[in-house]
């Protein structure tokens, strides 16, 4: 990711970016996919440091044979792209909360 230029990150706004990370990615497998044919779904958002702050996105998913239509790597990518892009949009938010 960029340097979006803001503050050190508290534990509470770390603990935030992960989740709207996490629920970015499940939203999109969920719209791709009914919950009943997923057999594994595993996604995974650590930070390391608070400034700068580095983030890591891991998305795992295992979709029943019934599903052979949907490429789960694909499905897991694209998840963890649109991840990144909502981490990215907090950060932007934060940041220009900071500036004010």
């Amino acid at each position: 990711m960029e340097d979006i230029g803001i503050h050190e990150l508290t534990s509470k706004q770390l603990e935030k970016l992960c989740e709207i990370g996490e629920q970015a990615a499940r939203n999109h497998i969920l719209s791709r996919v009914t919950e009943r044919r997923i057999t594994t779904l595993d996604i995974t958002v650590d930070t390391e440091g608070t400034k700068p702050v580095t983030v890591n996105v891991e998305v795992e998913v295992a979709l029943s044979p019934l599903m052979n239509d949907v490429d789960a790597d694909k499905l897991a990518k694209e998840a963890t792209e649109k991840a990144f892009q909502a981490i990215k949009q907090y950060l932007r938010e934060l940041s220009c909360k900071s500036t004010k």
